[in-house]
C-alpha cells in the first residue's frame, strides 16, 4: 500500500526534509497591506518580519481553501497513492483541519484520507509529520502510522516565549491565552501549549525572564530525560535561539534543530519570540 503524507505550511521544517521524505505541504495564506501571499513564498530568512514591520496593520492569515485540499488529494491518488494521512495545526488556532476534512469530502475521498489534528503547530507538528513520512517510506500500514503519530503527539511538549502580547491581541488570539491581561503588552511571557490551549507558565519584564525560565526548564524537562529531538524556532534574529541551543546541548545528546518560524506563526507571536519543542522517547 502506498501512503502519502500531507501537512500545511504552519509547520517549521528544514526544506530538504520535505523533499527527502516526500511530504506534500498545502500553504496557508498571509495578507499584508492588501496583498495576499502564499506562506510558502515567504521563506527567505528575515523577509516576512521585515515585510510585517513595514506596515502598522497586522497581517491576516487564512487557512488553505477547501478546493486546494481537494485538488491536492485528487492529484496524490491519481499519482498512485492508496491512502493519504493529512496532519495539521490544531483546530484551536485555525480552521485548516476543517478545510482539510471538507476537501476530502469534496473530492469524494473521505475513505482514503485520514485527517489528523496535531494538537500543536511549528516543529511539534513537524515531529509527527516526519515520523509518519518515514514510516510511509518504509511501507508501514495505515494503522501503524496513525498509532505512531498519536505516540509522538503524546510525548511532545511546546513552550513559546513572546516579548510582546501586541500581535496576539490584534490577531484575536489573546482570548485563547488564559490568565493574561491584554493591557500588559510589553511583558515577557512563556506559555505552554497543552491540550490545544496556550497557558502562561512565566511572565515578567526583561530578558532575565526567559533565561530564568530556561534554567528551570533544563532541570525539570531536559536533565536525565530520554529525548528523541528538540526543535527551537524563532522570529527575529537567531541569536536567542542559538544561545538556547548551546545551553541545552550541555545537558542532552539529542539533535537540536534551530529554524526561523513561519510567517503564519510570526504574525501572531511578533518579533523576538521563540519556541522550544521537545519530543521525548
Amino acid at each position: 500500500m502506498t501512503i502519502k503524507i500531507v501537512t500545511d505550511s504552519s509547520l517549521t521544517i528544514a526544506p530538504e526534509l520535505i523533499s527527502a521524505l516526500d511530504i506534500t505541504v498545502v500553504p496557508l495564506s498571509v495578507m499584508v497591506a492588501g496583498v495576499v501571499y502564499a506562506d510558502t513564498d515567504l521563506k527567505a530568512p528575515g523577509y516576512f518580519l521585515s515585510l510585517m514591520k513595514e506596515h502598522k496593520e497586522l497581517p491576516k492569515t487564512s487557512q488553505p481553501p477547501v478546493g486546494l485540499f481537494a485538488e491536492t488529494y485528487e492529484r496524490l491518488i491519481a499519482e498512485g497513492a492508496d491512502q493519504i494521512v493529512s496532519i495539521h495545526l490544531t483546530d484551536s488556532l485555525s480552521g485548516t483541519i476543517e478545510a482539510a476534512r471538507q476537501g476530502a469530502q469534496l473530492a469524494g475521498l473521505s475513505d482514503q484520507v485520514t485527517v489528523i489534528d496535531s494538537y500543536f503547530t511549528d516543529q511539534c507538528q513537524t515531529f509527527q509529520v516526519t515520523a509518519a513520512a518515514r514510516l510511509a517510506q518504509e511501507g508501514a500500514s495505515l494503522d501503524a502510522i496513525v498509532a505512531e503519530i498519536a505516540k509522538v503527539r503524546e510525548h511532545s511538549e511546546l513552550f513559546i516565549g513572546v516579548s510582546t502580547l501586541e500581535n496576539l491581541v490584534k490577531g484575536g488570539r489573546i482570548g485563547r491565552v488564559t490568565g493574561l491581561l491584554s493591557s500588559l503588552l510589553n511583558i515577557r511571557v512563556v506559555m505552554e501549549m497543552k491540550d490545544k490551549t496556550l497557558t502562561p507558565v512565566v511572565k515578567g519584564r526583561g530578558a532575565k525572564t526567559f533565561n530564568k525560565w530556561l534554567d528551570g526548564f533544563i532541570s525539570e524537562k531536559i536533565e536525565g530525560q530520554s529525548i528523541v529531538e528538540i526543535g527551537i524556532s524563532y522570529c527575529g534574529t537567531a541569536d536567542i535561539a542559538q544561545g538556547f541551543k548551546e545551553r541545552l546541548a550541555l545537558h542532552t545528546q539529542a539533535p537540536i534543530t534551530v529554524l526561523e518560524t513561519t510567517s503564519v506563526v510570526q504574525t501572531h507571536t511578533g518579533e523576538n519570540a521563540f519556541a522550544i519543542m521537545v519530543h521525548y522517547a
